[in-house]
């Protein structure tokens, strides 16, 4: 649906008018296009503390020349920042260059990993970073981003920091991402990343979901498209179009993780959960039926087909899981203790399941967290709180289905390994549990 506040405040009279009266004015985000694939302008590297990250040789490979005039993003790194003294530096180095930053322009600033060994002053300011760049997100405006990355190794981070650096990561901000070690990938960023491996999208037939099948499809992946029996039509028009094939089950059967490794006897690389249902009601009006009905497709068919197709050796060693949890599960939503619950139970399966998955089977484990997206359901709710979801981020606007499905081909990239037991959030740092 048209966001029509958005087309206006791009016009003079609407500048002018919104500026007048303190209303919000979000600026039209530039997203990943073939034609548009990088940010256009420079990248400033600058340091606080004292690093020995070697970051330059990663930086230069991210398709932004390295300079200091016309910056499109900034990197700071501050994993030498050790006391207050050191982070005044972080005040310093931004401070004079944050206006430059072009529009839909990226700020992110490199911490170190937080370890409850560290010395408490160090400890302290490190933690100091992540209040900084929320904060700054927030105020920084023109479509801009900033996020935090949490890192020892810089080529390790390299895949994380192209998204960032990007146009696709447009509607991500105000992140603190943790970056592992040990988990370099020796091979190039080809057009086509995900070439010779196989992806199953559940709740593939539409919205988010048929997003998220499109842009593993166009990084190189066969798309197996799965969605419920009634859904079959449309799933095998998404799957046609795609080129993948459509695979229509009831993902709550008890069997469904068994049938699914059946249909891939040649394994599976990246499983994308996507499905999901609402039943909003406020709790004292909730029947248990609409309890049950959204926890056994949101939550507990999730644990029954990952438990099934990582016990079966389906989902093969460099293998990546990708959940959606949501911003209802980490702040919570009133008329969705149902919904919330099944969402932070997403967020809790990631962070338990990562490490052990990662040593039992090689496959990592992440989730996405969308907040509101410009999808069919979206513009079914009233026009006020519609608009109220829309404007109640750091970018006042809603996202897209894109920005999930860009969010997602991120961590299936064959150069994520690194980035392990993550819930990044996909809503323009929204307001609600930010």
């Amino acid at each position: 649906m048209a966001d029509r506040y958005l087309s206006f405040t791009a016009t003079a009279p609407g500048r002018l008018l919104t500026r007048r009266l303190g209303l919000p004015q979000p600026a039209a985000l530039r997203r990943w296009s073939p034609e548009h694939p990088f940010l256009t302008g420079n990248l400033l590297h600058l340091t606080a503390g004292t690093s020995a990250l070697g970051l330059t040789p990663v930086l230069a490979r991210t398709g932004l020349p390295l300079g200091s005039a016309d910056p499109a993003a900034v990197v700071l790194d501050a994993t030498g920042v050790r006391d207050v003294e050191t982070l005044a530096e972080v005040h310093a180095a931004l401070h004079p260059v944050v206006r430059s930053v072009a529009a839909s322009g990226r700020i992110v600033v490199l911490g170190s990993p937080l370890d409850a060994d560290d010395d408490h002053h160090r400890a302290a300011v490190q933690q100091a970073l992540e209040g900084f760049i929320r904060s700054l997100g927030k105020e920084i405006g023109r479509g801009r981003t900033v996020n935090l990355v949490r890192l020892t190794d810089a080529a390790a981070a390299e895949s994380t920091l192209r998204f960032l650096l990007s146009p696709k990561s447009a509607y991500v901000s105000g992140q603190v991402i943790g970056v592992g070690a040990g988990q370099r990938a020796d091979h190039d960023f080809a057009d086509r990343p995900l070439t010779g491996r196989t992806a199953l999208v559940t709740g593939a037939a539409r919205g988010i979901g048929e997003a998220v099948a499109e842009t593993l499809a166009r990084d190189g992946a066969e798309v197996v498209v799965l969605d419920v029996p009634q859904a079959g039509p449309d799933a095998r028009r998404v799957a046609e179009r795609l080129g993948g094939r459509a695979l229509t089950l009831d993902i709550t059967a008890a069997d469904a993780g068994e049938r699914i490794a059946a249909e891939l006897p040649d394994g599976l690389d990246l499983l994308i959960h996507n499905a999901g249902v609402t039943r909003d009601r406020r709790l004292v009006n909730m029947s248990a039926e609409r309890w049950s009905s959204v926890l056994d497709v949101n939550l507990a068919s999730v644990l029954r087909t990952t438990d099934a197709l990582l016990a079966k050796g389906t989902l093969r060693p460099g293998g990546r899981i990708v959940a959606t949890a949501s911003i209802a599960g980490l702040a919570g939503n009133a008329g969705q203790t149902n919904y919330g619950a099944s969402k932070a139970g997403v967020a809790g399966l990631v962070r338990a399941l990562a490490p052990r998955a990662l040593t039992g089977h090689g496959v990592t484990v992440n989730a996405v967290a969308p907040g509101f997206i410009e999808t069919k359901m979206t513009a079914a709710v009233p026009l006020f709180i519609r608009e109220a979801g829309r404007r109640m981020n750091s970018l006042a606007q809603g996202g897209l289905p894109a920005d999930v499905a860009e969010t997602t081909a991120w961590l299936a990239h064959p150069a994520s390994g690194a980035v392990n037991g993550q819930v990044v959030r996909v809503c323009g740092q929204s307001l609600l549990g930010a």
